[in-house]
């Protein structure tokens, strides 16, 4: 588009420059006129120009090459620009009346209808600058004032192409919308209701100016803000930078991360969609569709517009594009029943009075959007009023006569070819209607958006004349302090005011511009509802003012806004729903990131929040709930008294204890008795007492594992266990001592004493000391957390410190259980009445089983049940010994006092005593 523009402008240029010299407007090389395009002017020292589309084409009128070209294009009046024309008009007479704004200058103004066609927008402004019937590119043909500014309507993309001509003189250009000039309306100066004699129009009073301001109050393209290709541009309406920055923050407000973009294919709609979808992705939503509204094919482009809507998930539209252009938009929507669906409106169509339409409610209530701000403008209601009842009595003008047409749905009878689009009236037309019994968008004061920038432009021009006017010579912003002549005076001289205007309105409202030419943003958000009756509404329910002093700029009142059916609730307009606390968000790479996936966090990850890209690991001493929505303390594990395991463990360690003290009651009873004297009393004492000490020592694997308790726990383990084996160790090798010396003049009697016994039971602790006394010391046992076994719990539990030590403590204690083992089995067969060894035989058997099989079965335990299996492997090995070893003798003690005798035990036979024990068990 901006390629095309650069190249009608080099073309127009060419054609300039080829055709006529170069030269000043004021050098007059004029030929007859034959237009037939009528003008007028108000009278007034200094005019303004403005060109308004009082009509638009709501046919969208489609060229082809079968037919002549139509040459207007105006079907339907717009009585919104009447009401601007009638704005300026106020503005004028209002600087007219103050004394202290240009006194003695009166401002008048010049008018041309168009009907938003860009030669004509070109025609009319070249009118202006000739100041002929006829344009004359680069001429100026009139003696009489010519406007030094215009206040354009034009659309951006004809504000831009304007801009690039009068650019070219570096001609001042404040612009706004959609303008082109067929017609100069003839009218004059009004002075109701301000009367100043000081200001008569002078016939001396001739302004030589050679220029021509464009002054927009309706185009908004940020493209004009560029001041290296629109020096002498200016508008008093905000550019769309700050609109499309703003609607970003609507949609980013409202949580909408999967919208639709249609816009206008021009510039005002590529620039405009272009920064709101940079916006919105940038704040990391997405944009589920881009659409153009192309005007060279819109019956192709709308029937495919609606299919994508249709198609779509996404329940947001943003719509970038004029009143007229959407409205058949929404014709086809509508006979495909399209709704459901929430527009978002830019200032082109948030307040459009033809939008408002009943056939339109039930797709556009809950649209929300950007919308001029509306200020009120003091005494403008009065001058309507007045005004418009003056003309009617004088029916003047062809223009007000439609007005008239178009407000009470009437016609005159000697105007009936007037306009056709209102030939079907049936009421006559009297002239002496009442205009405040009318109730519509001309007599509504609430929203004079357009208006009050048409209002605002005429005060801006009216300043900066001012301050050209009073201007001091030698205090002057020119070369050498000069001053510019108010009755002839440059382009770039006036440009000069404009650019640093300062202008206090009657509203209070303060206006100046930037050194791009904008005025700062101040947008209303309006939002569409119904009202009684099924009335749509555009209410504000918002604001984004970037001049705002506490820097709040985006302000929306959520709670007054209604949505689609009335509904309170804010819509959903996502590609995927939100990602639920206790997953994350997976994005594929062949789609946007807000159609992403959902995805459990991994094992001691959580999310507490929604839409999470990450999970995040909980503490080591916390683990996720089932939900992996937050994170609890983990549960400590360890062999609790307060369990019923370990309790029960504890009752049993201090019964079974209980058991060998009372065989070493018994055994120191019947210390005298032979069968107790057979067993080796003293070593069999010894033995009691320390099986009781390991039935003792499980209780240090139960309860909460401190410091000392695993200093205590393996150490008290593997001592006590040693001195018992020891016992049985020692007793064995007494046993076969006493065999061997039972030879005549056998050397080894010396070895039966009963101090052998306890050398070997020191020896053999002495030894276990010794490597426990080196472990406790290099490298201790200790608490520790172990959270590695089981990541949903805390596992309490003494490290061993050294591995090495520790099996090294439990090897010393198995090979003594082994030597024990080895040595009671060979002396089984040995011809004694009562041979110990076969009982130390099978008690040293069960004793190494159980340890063997404790090794596999606590490797494939974890948590408190491998301290239960070493309890439970203690409590077996050591009833293991007390039933082999000790229960049979206690029998005998108690139940058989017949075979506790000498007789008896010195019997030779080798299977008496065996057949004996055997006849006791049964």
């Amino acid at each position: 588009m901006r390629l095309m523009t650069h190249f009608y402008l080099s073309l127009w240029h060419l054609v300039l420059s080829y055709f006529v010299p170069t030269s000043n407007y004021g050098d007059l090389r004029c030929q007859p006129s034959t237009s037939s395009l009528p003008r007028s002017s108000g009278e007034g020292d200094i005019l303004i120009g403005a060109v308004l589309p009082f009509y638009v084409d709501m046919l969208l009128q489609k060229i082809t090459f079968t037919e002549k070209p139509p040459e207007e294009f105006c079907t339907t009046f717009l009585v919104e620009t009447y009401k601007e024309f009638q704005a300026i008009k106020f503005a004028i007479e209002e600087v007219n009346s103050r004394v202290d704004l240009l006194p003695n200058i009166a401002l008048g103004f010049q008018v041309y209808n168009t009907c938003a066609v860009m030669k004509n927008e070109m025609l009319g402004t070249l009118l202006m600058l000739t100041g002929q019937t006829q344009a004359m590119p680069n001429y100026c043909c009139k003696e009489s004032p010519l406007p030094v500014a215009v206040i354009g309507h034009s659309l951006s993309t004809t504000s831009i192409l304007m801009a690039h001509i009068l650019g070219l003189y570096r001609y001042p250009q404040p612009s706004s919308g959609l303008a082109t000039a067929f017609q100069l309306i003839k009218v004059r100066t009004l002075s109701w209701p301000f009367q100043n004699t000081n200001r008569l129009p002078s016939q001396e009073f001739l302004i030589g100016v050679t220029c021509l301001l464009w002054i927009s109050h309706y185009s908004t393209s940020s493209v004009l803000s560029d001041r290296t290709q629109f020096p002498s541009f200016f508008r008093t309406v905000p550019s769309d930078n700050f609109q499309s920055n703003g609607l970003a923050k609507l949609l980013i407000h409202f949580g909408w991360t999967w919208v639709g973009l249609i816009a206008a294919g021009n510039d005002y709609g590529l620039q405009g969609m272009q920064v709101i979808k940079q916006e919105i992705i940038k704040a990391g939503y997405c944009v589920a569709f881009t659409e153009l509204i192309l005007f060279n094919r819109v019956d192709k482009n709308i029937a495919h517009l609606t299919k994508v809507i249709r198609e779509s998930t996404a329940k947001v539209v943003v719509i970038f594009s004029s009143d007229i252009s959407f409205a058949l938009l929404l014709n086809n929507l509508l006979s495909y029943n399209v709704t459901g669906r929430t527009f978002v409106a830019s200032e082109t169509w948030s307040t459009s009075n033809i939008l408002l339409a009943e056939k339109y409610k039930a797709i556009l209530a809950g649209s929300i959007g950007f919308a001029f701000h509306s200020s009120a403008i003091p005494g403008f209601k009065e001058y309507l009023s007045i005004n418009s009842v003056r003309k009617a009595d004088t029916l003047e003008n062809k223009l007000h006569q439609v007005f008239w047409q178009k407000m009470f749905e009437c016609k005159f009878l000697e105007q009936n070819a007037i306009n056709g689009s209102l030939n079907n009236f049936p009421k006559i037309c009297t002239g002496k209607e009442e205009l405040n019994s009318i109730n519509n968008v001309y007599t509504d004061m609430s929203n004079l958006r357009s208006s009050y920038n048409a209002y605002t432009s005429v005060h801006v021009i009216a300043k900066s004349l001012h301050d050209l006017y009073t201007c001091h010579e030698g205090r002057g912003p020119f070369y050498n302090k000069s001053c510019a002549n108010i009755k002839h005076f440059k382009a770039w001289q006036l440009g000069h005011y404009l650019q640093n205007v300062r202008v206090n309105l009657s509203n209070g409202r303060h206006v100046s511009f930037d050194r791009n030419g904008d005025l700062p943003a101040v947008y209303d958000i309006v939002n569409w509802q119904l009202g009684a009756g099924g009335v749509m509404k555009q209410i504000k329910v918002g604001s984004y003012d970037s001049t705002a002093p506490d820097g709040n700029i985006f302000m929306v009142n959520t709670s007054a806004i209604m949505w689609n059916s009335g509904m309170d609730q804010v819509p959903v307009s996502v590609c995927r729903y939100s990602c639920p606390p206790g997953f994350r968000k997976t994005i594929s790479q062949d789609k946007p990131p807000c159609c992403f996936q959902c995805v459990p966090c991994a094992q001691g990850e959580v999310t507490n929040q929604t839409d999470l890209d990450e999970c995040f690991k909980c503490p080591m001493d916390m683990w996720p709930n089932l939900k992996k929505e937050i994170c609890l303390p983990k549960v400590l594990e360890f062999l609790s008294y307060k369990e019923p395991l370990g309790a029960t463990l504890s009752a049993m360690s201090v019964t079974s204890s209980a058991i060998p003290i009372s065989i070493l009651g018994l055994f120191l009873q019947f210390k005298n008795t032979p069968i107790v004297k057979a067993s080796n009393y003293s070593l069999s004492c010894l033995l009691l007492l320390s099986i009781s000490l390991c039935f003792l020592c499980s209780l240090n694997f139960i309860g909460y594992p401190n410091t000392e308790r695993c200093l205590a726990r393996q150490v008290t383990f593997g001592m006590v266990f040693t001195i018992c084996i020891s016992c049985i160790l020692a007793k064995t090798i007494m046993v076969v001592f006493a065999f061997m010396a039972t030879k005549p003049d056998s050397s080894l009697r010396r070895w039966t004493d009963i101090r052998v016994s306890y050398m070997i039971v020191f020896l053999c602790s002495l030894i276990q000391f010794i490597l426990c006394l080196y472990w406790i010391i290099v490298i201790p046992p200790f608490p520790e957390k172990n959270t590695q076994i089981k990541p949903d719990m805390i596992i309490y539990e003494c490290n061993e410190g050294s591995p090495i030590a520790f099996w090294c403590m439990l090897g010393y204690l198995g090979l003594l259980s082994t030597i024990s083992f080895i040595v009671a089995f060979f002396a089984r067969r040995l011809p004694d009445s009562f041979n110990e060894a076969k009982f130390i035989t099978f008690s040293m058997l069960a004793f190494l089983s159980v340890w063997v099989s404790y090794i596999p079965a606590s490797l494939s335990s974890s948590g408190q049940y491998v301290m239960a299996m070493e309890v439970f492997a203690i409590f077996s090995s050591s009833w293991a010994l007390v039933i082999c070893m000790f229960i049979p003798k206690c029998v005998i003690i108690l139940f058989k006092p017949t075979i506790n005798s000498r007789e008896k035990l010195m019997v030779k036979d080798r299977d008496s005593m065996t057949k004996t024990c055997t006849e006791n068990f049964h």
